[in-house]
């Protein structure tokens, strides 16, 4: 062990640049390029300047370090191939999806090749008995709604962009029906892995889809829809979570070529409220109330009042300028109308005021399509600038407190930002505006950031609720888990990936 992390520290300080020609970025040695078509073909890769600084670049204002090459295999034994001859050669893997990361996690920091993934769009394997689906990284997760809407169930992971399935496993992606239907460390199954030197692995055995857990939420729900699924069965305690160690890794450990989800039974029906509130804390504090009364409510966010006037703005919308919850419900009529009562009581000994609710499903999308929009909408306030987005996430209880200070933060610091979130989950966002030539604001939004990271961590909370850690975050982290859940990080990286060349300058 102590061998290992030796050398992987040697390989991280001194990246071997071998494969390049005259030892440069940038300049592959023509070898090693043909090396990369002869395994995936000609048309599938390419050195050209304007896609590598297409793949170089997420949606965070990290800038573009573009890989050396990008490739796209057409299925999992060429990207085997491709991950042997990397690492055979010293050339870093970058894999790649749909490049809506908001953390920098596709940065090229050390040049390599880049995997485009999206070419592997097959939905494999689809078990409507048994709740699973098994898909390719190219497939989106409003591909497999589309693919799965007549069928009577969905996949409720909703982080708003529609990003890649596999590239939400990755990140460990969240979103709004998290309350409810948990994030993605609670819907995946299996997972196909291609090691760092081309081996494959699936997490879970090969062609399993049983749980590893059991008592949850979402099991508790799928057993009062389905009384004859208990929501103890088809688990498992057979070892090590292997699964669970490659979601949230961020493309440091492998390339993820296959997951295995679990899907969930649709909602007979759905009804969505909104409601305006005096303050942040009156909006919040009937967060907390609602789910300690065991409402369950499947979606509860938050949109303080800068974000409501973009939305109103840009998507034509009707709300009041104020602090408000976007609430909703799944289940049968009768069951939906309690549950609207009780919510919009609750909400109103908050003070809460233009409480109004929508069965229809024209209207539910618009309301939706407004907050899933917001990143845009909150752009459009200040044309010119960047937007720069970041989240924390704390226990429910402290969230009150956090969220009052940091709207008293962005103004002492005379920051232009909005604040929304996935409040249900005590996950919440920041989305600050920015002039990217004007270094002292760039400073300042940096350092909020970072303030705000570390309110977090000391009311118990985490610097990250979903978008993970990528470049921006890797010091929050070493404070989040402290030098023994540092180290036991950079065990694992050794062992599994001991040169260095996974997604490197990410997490660790």
């Amino acid at each position: 062990m102590a061998n290992l992390l030796r050398a992987a520290a040697t390989w991280g300080l001194f990246p071997w640049r071998g494969y390049c020609s005259g030892g440069t970025q940038g300049e592959l040695s023509k070898g090693f390029v043909e090396a990369l078509k002869a395994v995936v073909g000609s048309s599938h890769v390419s050195t050209a300047v304007a896609v590598r600084e297409q793949h170089g670049h997420d949606e965070s204002m990290h800038r573009c370090q573009p890989p050396d090459a990008v490739v796209w295999p057409q299925n999992v034994e060429q990207v085997s191939q491709l991950a042997a001859l990397c690492y055979s050669q010293g050339v870093p893997i970058i894999p790649f999806g749909t490049g809506t990361g908001l953390e920098g996690g596709v940065c090229a920091v050390q040049g390599g090749v880049c995997i485009n993934l999206t070419h592997m769009d097959k939905i494999l394997e689809l078990n409507l008995e048994d709740f699973s689906v098994v898909v390719e990284p190219g497939v989106t997760r409003k591909a497999l709604n589309t693919r799965l809407r007549d069928s009577g169930l969905w996949f409720p992971v909703d982080p708003g962009a529609d990003a890649s399935l596999c590239g939400m496993v990755a990140t460990g992606a969240s979103g709004t029906n998290a309350v409810r239907y948990g994030t993605m460390r609670e819907n995946v199954l299996n997972l196909e892995v291609v090691l760092p030197g081309g081996e494959l692995l699936h997490t879970a055995g090969l062609g399993r889809h049983f749980r590893l857990g059991a008592g949850d939420r979402s099991s508790q729900a799928l057993a009062t829809r389905l009384p004859c699924v208990s929501p103890g069965s088809r688990k498992s305690a057979a070892g090590y979570n292997l699964t669970g160690l490659f979601v949230g890794s961020e493309g440091t450990l492998g390339l993820i070529t296959a997951a295995t989800l679990r899907l969930h039974p649709a909602p007979e029906a759905t009804v969505v409220a909104t409601c305006a509130f005096p303050s942040v804390r009156a909006a919040v504090d009937s967060t907390v109330h609602i789910l300690q009364a065991a409402v369950p409510v499947a979606r509860i966010e938050f949109l303080d009042d800068v974000t409501m006037d973009a939305c109103n703005k840009h998507s034509q919308l009707n709300c009041s300028v104020a602090p408000t919850l976007f609430l909703e419900f799944h289940g049968s009529e009768q069951v939906l109308a309690e549950q609207l009562q009780r919510a919009e009581e609750i909400t109103q000994d908050n003070g809460a005021f233009h409480f109004s609710s929508a069965k229809e499903a024209e209207e539910r999308g618009r309301l939706w399509a407004a907050r899933h929009s917001a990143w845009y909408a909150v752009l459009a306030l200040r044309p010119g600038c960047k937007g720069y987005s970041t989240d924390v996430c704390v226990p429910i209880s402290r969230l009150p407190e956090i969220l009052v200070q940091t709207k008293e933060d962005l103004k002492a610091q005379g920051l232009t930002g909005a604040i929304l979130g996935h409040v249900g989950d005590g996950n919440f966002h920041c989305l600050l505006l920015v002039d990217p030539e004007d270094p002292e604001e760039l400073h300042r939004v940096k350092a909020f950031s970072e303030l705000l990271g570390r309110r977090a961590l000391a009311l118990h909370g985490t610097c990250t609720g979903e978008h993970g850690i990528g470049l921006g975050k890797r010091q929050l982290l070493q404070e989040e888990v402290g030098a023994v859940g540092m180290e036991t990080m950079r065990r694992l990286k050794a062992m599994l990936d001991p040169r260095g060349l996974m997604n490197p300058g990410k997490v660790l």
